[in-house]
């Protein structure tokens, strides 16, 4: 049901942007009403094959697929822009001699933001800082960084080659360990021989550390896991580990499932820390559900790092995403804990990210000052 409603939703702004568009001067004056209108037609059925087709498919289908996630979004961005241009003219009905001039800005206003946007999706994540006192953080591990990376959603947006990249990225920031806080896939396993040898190529003296998210059990878990212990990623699926005399790490599997189903979902972390914690500890949930955050911070968990959200990603999204989840996205505290949620370094759906560039986090842990 909800990918006809998208279908139609898609179609109906597809060619409501290519009516409105060809209502301005300059382009009726250089294209043919035909032409125009077939082409329409034909950018319309690779759209709908797209769709179809999916945008998770790493052979052929990987482009239609892409090509109909982000022309979505652009269709999104260009419909609202137009609109408001015909809301402000009344379908040019009233500012006759503005109206056209205003639809023309409105298509440039959209083209522009579009543009940025997919800039924002495919340039290099920022690299976003925080310090964060652990109270039970013993001295001499004050001052360990940690560098958090979430939502790379590696699949046919991203493959191992982008990851390189972020891999050199990662170390140039001098982490004693990274942690990749879930949706590591877009869905399927990457599938490439050079994935772990990318993946060997962090140094981090503490280890590489993971969570599962819900996108990698849209596809085969367990393989995508396998390919990732083969880079000497370590996961912690309702584990934890002493990372450093005096700091524990905990991980849990993904929640994604048993929030849809609607039972409880925090078995868990009820497994994996059974009592208040007595040690610095730091927690990682893809999701940042409220009754996970909730129970973390009564179990006397340090810090917590999640991602899921992307920040909204695509405005005006954003709204709807902090409606879902009220703690979104940066540092929020937590009766006494810490929380970070990340934007993600990748992006999911239309590789478009307006207002909401994604991200790598860096942690410099602190102990509590004495005295």
């Amino acid at each position: 049901m909800f990918s006809i409603i998208l279908n139609i939703v898609g179609s109906l702004m597809h060619f409501y942007v290519a009516h409105r568009l060809y209502r301005l001067g300059p382009v009726r004056a250089r294209v043919p009403a035909r032409a125009w209108w077939l082409g329409a037609l034909l950018v319309w059925i690779v759209y709908l094959a797209g769709v179809r087709l999916g945008d998770e498919a790493l052979d052929w289908r990987w482009w239609p697929g892409q090509f109909a996630l982000t022309w979505l979004g652009m269709l999104f961005v260009m419909t609202l822009s137009l609109l408001v241009a015909d809301l402000v003219t009344g379908f040019g009905l009233w500012w006759r001699e503005r109206a056209a001039r205003l639809l023309g800005l409105a298509a440039l206003v959209g083209a522009c933001v579009s543009a940025y946007a997919i800039y924002q999706a495919v340039r290099a994540p920022a690299v976003s800082e925080y310090e964060i006192v652990m109270q039970d953080l013993p001295a001499k591990l004050d001052g360990t960084v940690l560098v958090m990376v979430t939502d790379l959603h590696l699949g046919a947006q991203r493959r191992s080659g982008w990851l390189e990249q972020r891999v050199e990225q990662i170390n140039a920031l001098a982490p004693s360990a990274v942690v990749m806080v879930g949706d590591q896939v877009e869905d399927n396993p990457v599938g490439e021989a050079r994935l772990a040898g990318v993946l060997r190529g962090f140094r981090a003296p503490l280890g590489v550390w993971a969570a599962t998210g819900n996108h990698e059990y849209y596809g085969d878990a367990e393989t995508t896991i396998a390919e990732f212990e083969a880079g000497g990623v370590r996961w912690l699926r309702d584990a934890s580990v002493e990372l450093a005399p005096g700091l524990v790490l905990a991980g849990i599997d993904d929640v994604g499932r048993g929030m849809r189903s609607g039972g409880d979902f925090t078995g868990g972390l009820a497994s994996t820390l059974p009592q208040r914690t007595k040690v610095a500890t730091i927690l990682l949930s893809h999701i940042p559900a409220d009754p996970i955050i909730a129970g973390a911070a009564g179990r006397g968990v340090d810090l917590m790092l999640s991602g899921h959200t992307h920040g909204g990603q695509i405005w005006p999204f954003s709204y709807l995403v902090q409606h879902r989840f009220p703690r979104m996205v940066g540092e929020h505290k937590v009766d006494g804990m810490s929380l970070v949620i990340s934007r993600g370094a990748g992006s999911w759906g239309p590789r478009m990210r307006l207002w909401q560039p994604g991200e790598i986090v860096k942690l410099t842990l602190r102990a509590p000052r004495q005295g």
